[in-house]
C-alpha cells in the first residue's frame, strides 16, 4: 500500500458531536470555571423561552451542589408547558436539534446546540447521564429520563425512561453533573442578576452550595412572544433560494409573494421583470442562473423592511426602568428605546439605559451591562460592538470622566434585539462591529447622557446652593445676637429665616393662649408642594 492508499485509508467523516467534543471552547466550555455559568445560562434561556412562547410567568430554580472535591450537580427547574416524552431525548441528547432554528424571531437560543452541549462537557467530564424530568399537563404523568450522547452518531442514548410522580403540574427539571469549579461565583450572582433585570417578569431562586438568592419579579404580566415571519428579500442567499424553489409547488410570482416577508403583487411584478422570468414559471422548474438573476433583482428592488413589530420583542422602556430600580439603588435611571432599523434585511432594535449615583462604586470604571435578545454577554467585552460604541463617545461631554469607557458611579445597559443577532462566534459572547447597530447604540446614548448631564448639572447647583445656604445658617445666630445687643431688642427667633433659607419645612407646635388649644403650624419654604404625614403624641395619662 503505498502512501496516498494509507493516507485514504486514515480518513473518515466525524459527526457534529464529535467536533465539538474537541472544540468545546466554541461553545463556552473552555474551563471549569466558565463551564458552569454556560450551563446555567443554557438551561435558563431555554426555560426563559419557553415560557415567554407558552405565556406564562416563568418560575425558574437554579440549584448548584457540590457532590465531591470537583464535581457540582446543577439543576435547573421551571413551571414552562414542559416537552413531550418522545422529544426530550433529542433536545438534550443530539446537537443541532431545535424548533427555532428555520423560524425568523427573536429568541433566546436558536441553534439547538446549547443544552445539548452541556449534556456533552457532563458526558466528557464525569460521565455521568444527565436526569431529565418533564410534565406537560395535570392530565399527564411526568417523565424522568437518563441520556447520555451518542458522539460518534451525534443521537441521544436513553439508559432510562420511567413515569414518576411530580409535584409540578407542568415544567421541566434539568440535572446535570461535571467537573467544575465556583471560583468565579461573583460572576455567576452577576450573570443572574442581570438576567433578572433584562426579564422583569420572571421570578428566579438560587441555592448556590447552601447560599441562597431570590430575584423577585417586576412585572406582574407575561410578554407578548414574538412571532416568526417570512425571510426578508434582501437578507436571502443563493442556496436558501435554491432550497426554497427547489421545494415550492407555486409559481414563480406566487413563490415570491407568499414565500418572503413584504413581497405583495406590485414588488413581485417588479423583481420578474427585472430578472425576465414570466410570473407563471414554476419556481422549481427556474435553473441555477435564473435563480442567480432573481436574487440580484430580489437585492435590487425597494421592498419594506421587515415587520419588526411582529418578530421582536423588546423589553421597553419602563420595565427596564423598573428592572433596574429592583436591583439596584440609584438616583437617576432613564431609558430609552428606538425605533427598529435593518441590517442586510435582519431587523433589530436597540433598547439603553443609564442609571447613576446611589450605592454605585465611585472609583474606577462605570459598570457596562451587555444583552442580546435579553440575555447577558459576560465574555470578550472588548470585543463587543457595543463596548465599541460606548468607548466611542465622549463622555466629557455628558459632565463624567473618560477613560475609554465613562468613569465613576454610573451603570450603562445597552440590549441588541434581532432575528438574527450577529455573533463574532458559536458561544454568543459577543456582538460584531455592524455599523448600523453601532450607529443606534451611539444615539440612544447620547440622548441618555444629555439627560444625565441635566441631572448632574442640577444636582451640583442645588449643593452649591445648599452649602451657602449652610454657610449663612451658621452665622445667622451670632447675626441676630449682635444686631438685638446694639438695638437693645430680644433675640429673634431666626428658626424661620433659617428654613427659607435652607428651603425646608418647619412644623412648630404650640399652645394657644386664649383658646388654651393646641395650634400646628406648617411653614413650607421649599419650591414644591409637599405631601405631609403629622403624627402627634400624647402623653400616656392623657384622657
Amino acid at each position: 500500500m503505498d502512501l496516498a492508499e494509507e493516507l485514504a485509508a486514515q480518513q473518515r467523516s466525524i459527526s457534529v458531536a464529535e467536533f465539538f467534543e474537541k472544540n468545546k471552547h466554541l461553545l463556552g466550555f473552555d474551563s471549569p470555571t466558565r463551564g458552569i455559568i454556560t450551563t446555567i445560562k443554557e438551561a435558563i434561556d431555554n426555560s426563559l423561552d419557553a415560557c415567554e412562547e407558552a405565556e406564562v410567568l416563568p418560575d425558574i430554580f437554579v440549584g448548584i451542589k457540590r457532590v465531591d472535591k470537583d464535581v457540582y450537580r446543577i439543576i435547573v427547574e421551571d413551571n414552562g408547558p414542559g416537552i413531550i416524552p418522545k422529544q426530550v431525548p433529542y433536545v438534550f441528547g443530539k446537537l443541532l436539534y431545535g424548533s427555532r432554528f428555520h423560524q425568523i424571531k427573536q429568541s433566546r437560543g436558536q441553534q439547538g446546540i446549547g443544552i445539548s452541549a452541556a449534556v456533552m462537557y457532563a458526558q466528557l467530564t464525569t460521565g455521568v447521564p444527565t436526569v431529565v424530568i418533564s410534565r406537560t399537563g395535570h392530565k399527564s404523568k411526568a417523565h424522568r429520563f437518563e441520556i447520555l450522547i451518542k458522539t460518534e452518531q451525534n443521537e441521544p442514548q436513553v439508559l432510562k425512561d420511567e413515569e414518576i410522580d411530580w409535584d409540578r403540574m407542568h415544567g421541566t427539571r434539568v440535572e446535570i453533573e461535571f467537573k467544575s469549579t465556583l471560583a468565579a461565583k461573583k460572576k455567576l450572582i452577576d450573570y443572574l442578576r442581570y438576567t433578572a433585570v433584562v426579564n422583569p417578569h420572571a421570578r428566579i431562586q438560587a441555592d448556590i452550595d447552601g447560599e441562597k438568592y431570590t430575584y423577585e419579579r417586576a412585572v406582574e404580566q407575561a410578554i407578548v412572544p414574538p412571532k416568526a415571519i417570512a425571510p426578508h428579500p434582501h437578507c436571502i442567499e443563493f442556496g436558501q433560494l435554491k432550497r426554497m424553489a427547489d421545494t415550492s409547488k407555486d409559481k414563480v410570482k406566487d413563490f415570491l409573494i407568499n414565500g418572503f416577508s413584504r413581497v405583495g403583487e406590485k414588488s413581485a411584478d417588479e423583481i420578474l421583470g427585472i430578472a425576465k422570468i414570466k410570473p407563471d414559471r414554476k419556481a422549481s422548474g427556474l435553473t441555477s442562473d435564473e435563480l442567480k438573476v432573481l436574487l440580484d433583482a430580489m437585492q435590487t428592488v425597494q421592498i419594506p423592511p421587515p415587520p419588526a413589530s411582529v418578530c421582536l420583542s423588546p423589553i421597553g422602556e419602563e420595565s427596564i426602568v423598573q428592572g433596574i430600580d429592583k436591583e439596584y439603588e440609584l438616583d437617576f435611571v432613564r431609558s430609552k428605546t428606538r425605533k427598529s432599523q435593518v441590517f442586510s434585511g435582519h431587523p433589530f432594535i436597540v433598547e439603553a439605559a443609564i442609571g447613576y449615583g446611589g450605592k454605585l462604586d465611585g472609583d474606577g470604571p462605570g459598570q457596562l451591562l451587555r444583552f442580546a435578545n435579553r440575555v447577558p454577554l459576560l465574555y470578550q467585552q472588548g470585543a463587543c460592538v457595543i463596548t465599541e460604541a460606548v468607548s466611542g463617545i465622549n463622555w466629557k461631554l455628558y459632565n463624567l470622566p473618560q477613560q475609554g469607557l465613562p468613569m465613576g458611579p454610573v451603570l450603562i445597559l445597552v440590549h441588541v434585539a434581532s432575528t438574527n443577532v450577529p455573533f463574532t462566534s458559536e458561544s454568543k459572547d459577543a456582538i460584531a462591529a455592524i455599523p448600523e447597530i453601532q450607529k443606534e447604540i451611539t444615539l440612544a446614548l447620547q440622548e441618555l447622557g444629555r439627560e444625565l448631564k441635566n441631572f448632574i448639572s442640577r444636582r451640583d447647583k442645588n449643593r452649591q446652593v445648599e452649602e451657602r445656604a449652610r454657610a449663612v445658617c451658621a452665622i445667622l445666630p451670632d447675626i441676630a445676637a449682635k444686631v438685638s445687643e446694639i438695638v437693645e431688642k430680644p433675640v429673634p427667633d431666626v428658626t424661620p429665616l433659617e428654613a427659607q433659607i435652607m428651603r425646608k419645612v418647619v412644623v412648630k407646635k404650640r399652645v394657644n393662649n386664649e383658646t388654651g388649644k393646641t395650634e400646628i403650624v406648617i411653614n413650607n419654604f421649599t419650591r414644591n408642594a409637599v405631601t405631609l404625614t403629622l403624627y402627634c403624641m400624647s402623653p400616656d395619662n392623657a384622657a
